[in-house]
């Protein structure tokens, strides 16, 4: 059955090229609707008058009549349709009025005849589709549909293919969901109808690859169904090239040698200061690296105390990396004598290839890769660093302070914020990776290799787009369940700016589809480069959370507005303190003073009340996470709330009891130094805000929702 309905479809689509045609007709559109079960009303199309008022007799009530041509096909806009016709005379007057409103709209549109369709009962309208996205390939709709899909935009979007409960998920999505479980004695809609919808369009789209685009708009969505009254199907104009791609132990092969070199070849190496080739070789000598460093310079004999080398095929022995310092001109004939060395790697700093236009010579440089199996990182990069390698490989300053932060970057000078902040916050990293042009090696690559690179504990990227969207779904869904993944992508708003229509194609604007992909993926993603490096460095700070249940524990009232907003804000739960446990806490505070949550114990409270209710936070089961609020006084100084809130802390952890702790500090400049203090020691702090330290607790709980540690999660 599935094998015969491929058939007719194929069938279909081959006619429809055949006479150069790139859309189908809506009684084309029903054949492939029919073919997979998507739910359509009754329909005939009528080539005369009289043979519609036959077809609209047979239906025996009101019906919906639209031109059909091959060249219309936004139907409305032609005055192409008319709704609720009924009676010999309508159904007569309706055809003549809408064949005469095509000619007029097109004179030269050929005209096949008009559809007469069963007029559909009352019903909430939604849009069910699926469009070719140029980053993810197959992707699916739903969102509100008719008109309100052009005032609200209110639409969801998933990888295709798409199960039942993937689809079902897609109904929760929408900001309007409320709508589809019936609001103000309305019906709920038939849920498990409108998921077929969604799952039915999946399989036809993954079937054929050459539909870049279906709409089915509006799907009138009922307590007993959910039928399409118009579906619009638009075949691509073009195969998209192939990108070549790697199995993942490929990847991690190269990407081993990339991280852990034991020999680096500088090409285009120099002696004298100032130059790249210069600031390369230095970083690598004065970071320590262990392994060897191969100078690479047809004109020097010497450089900086190592033998220079006239050409890369000279290096004795293996070589893991070729660091490229010449211009852009000079990177291909080098690159094949890389090539031939059998170097699995080429780092290309230069610049002056796609980014200036010229595609051409970036292409060739792929080319030569390719043909070579050189994996290539750039051009139009910085470098990159690997500090439990004390390996600095970049003309920019050095940093080797190790830890579990990995940090990539599209950009050159988002790679050097990422660098400053490090060094200011102390934040310990594992690699920092500039990706420039991504001619060959993007953030799969790099995603695959950290996810199991065990000195790397949470990955955050900058990235302005994805070479392989799939690529990097996949990565992103081996890696989440054991670290996090935050990105930052970059032009989240100039999409929305540009996409316009009713149509699925103009609704999957760039941004839209990246911010729910990448959800589905369980990807964290920032709203800003500060976020971003926030969450990179507070994330491997915080312990799983082990329920939802937040409390928030405030010195300042204000703060505790503040706190509870963001909360809310950041998708959490504040928990609803039972009655035994509200007495607990007003066993600590004054009076004026308020249980309940958040806690207010006031300001002028000594060190023994913020030390007795962070220990009931942290002491009773039912409670999962504390906010705490700090308020500088002289009675309790900023120091002082850091230091007995990291030793009760600690003291817990030493018990077994993990619980995230996040603190706001408010006061003088002396919170400063208590919240660096209280980072040090797992308490993530930050002075002067009260977003910041819960949209960190929000990335954790996001982060374990999605790793199925929380219920809610899970892929």
């Amino acid at each position: 059955m599935a094998e015969d309905r491929v058939l007719r479809v194929r069938a279909l689509l081959e006619s429809v090229r055949a006479e150069g045609r790139s859309a189908l007709t809506a009684p084309e559109g029903k054949v492939l609707a029919d073919a997979y079960g998507i739910a359509v009303p009754g329909e005939e199309v009528a080539a005369d008058v009289e043979e519609a008022v036959a077809c609209a007799a047979r239906f025996g009530g009101p019906v919906v009549m639209k031109i059909v041509s091959p060249d219309i096909l936004h139907k409305t806009d032609a005055g192409g349709v008319v709704v609720g016709v009924e009676g010999a005379a309508d159904v007569r007057a309706a055809f003549r009025r809408i064949v005469g409103n095509a000619r007029a709209f097109d004179p030269a549109a050929r005209i096949e005849g008009v559809q007469v369709q069963e007029l559909l009962p009352r019903g909430q309208e939604v849009i069910v589709g699926a469009v070719t996205d140029p980053t993810f390939g197959k992707v699916v709709a739903f969102g509100l549909g008719g008109v309100l899909v052009e005032v609200l935009r209110d639409v969801t979007f998933r990888l295709a293919p798409v199960g039942t409960d993937e689809a079902l998920s897609m109904l929760d999505s929408i900001r309007s969901a409320e709508i589809l479980r019936g609001v103000r004695g309305g019906a709920a809609v038939d849920r498990w109808a409108v998921a077929e919808q969604i799952r039915r369009v999946s399989e036809l789209v993954v079937d054929f690859p050459e539909i870049a685009e279906v709409d089915l708009n509006p799907v009138i969505a009922t307590p007993d169904g959910a039928v399409a009254a118009d579906i619009r199907v638009i075949l691509s104009e073009g195969v998209p090239k192939r990108r070549r791609t790697y199995g993942r132990e490929e990847i991690l092969r190269s990407m081993r040698r990339l991280m852990q070199p034991r020999s680096v070849a500088v090409i285009g190496a120099s002696g004298e200061p100032g130059k790249i080739g210069n600031s390369v070789m230095r970083n690598l000598i004065d970071g320590g690296f262990p392994g060897e460093i191969h100078p690479v310079n047809p004109r020097a004999d010497d450089i900086l105390g190592r033998k220079a080398y006239k050409s890369v095929t000279e290096v004795p022995g293996e070589v893991d990396v070729a660091v490229f310092a010449i211009p852009a001109r000079l990177v291909a004939a080098a690159l094949e004598e890389v090539g031939r060395k059998g170097i699995p790697n080429a780092v290309l700093i230069p610049s002056g290839f796609a980014e200036t236009g010229e595609q051409a010579l970036q292409d060739e440089i792929v080319a030569i890769g390719e043909r070579h199996g050189v994996r290539l990182l750039g051009p139009n990069i910085y470098g990159y660093y690997s500090t439990w390698q004390d390996l600095c490989v970049t003309f920019c300053t050095p940093y080797d302070v190790k830890g579990g932060v990995a940090l990539t970057s599209q950009s050159g000078g988002i790679g050097m914020a990422i660098l400053g902040f490090a060094r200011t916050t102390r934040t310990g990293v594992s690699a920092i990776v500039g990706l420039g042009n991504k001619s060959d090696i993007d953030e799969d690559d790099l995603l695959t290799w950290f996810g199991e690179d065990p000195n790397t504990e949470c990955i955050a990227m900058h990235l302005e787009d994805l070479k392989d969207g799939r690529a990097f779904v996949e990565a992103a869904r081996a890696t989440v369940p054991r670290k996090p993944v935050v990105v930052l992508k970059a032009g989240r708003t100039s999409a929305g700016a540009r996409a316009a229509g009713s149509h699925t194609g103009a609704l999957a604007g760039d941004d839209a589809v990246y911010d729910d992909v990448l959800r589905q993926a369980g990807v964290i993603r920032a709203p800003g480069l500060n976020e971003m490096l926030e969450f990179a460095r507070a994330l491997p700070v915080l312990p799983a959370p082990k329920g939802d249940n937040v409390v928030i524990i405030t010195g300042a009232g204000g703060s505790g507005v503040l706190l509870s907003d963001a909360v809310v804000d950041s998708g959490l739960s504040l928990m609803e303190i039972p009655e035994d446990l509200d007495a607990a806490f007003r066993a600590f505070i004054p009076p004026f003073g308020a249980a309940g949550n958040p806690i207010d114990i006031t300001g002028g409270e000594p060190p023994s009340t913020y030390e007795a209710t962070i220990r009931l936070g942290l002491e009773d089961p039912r409670i999962h996470a504390l906010v705490l609020g700090y308020w500088h006084t002289i009675v309790t100084p900023p120091m002082v709330f850091a230091e007995l809130t990291a030793r009760v802390v600690e003291e817990f952890r030493a018990r077994g009891i993990e619980k995230p702790v996040v603190a706001s500090l408010a006061g003088d400049v002396e919170v400063e130094e208590a919240c660096a203090y209280l980072f040090e020691r797992g308490v993530v702090a930050y002075p002067y805000t009260t977003e910041k330290p819960v949209a960190v607790l929000g990335a954790k709980y996001a982060w374990a929702r999605a790793a199925g540690l929380l219920p809610g999660g899970g892929r």
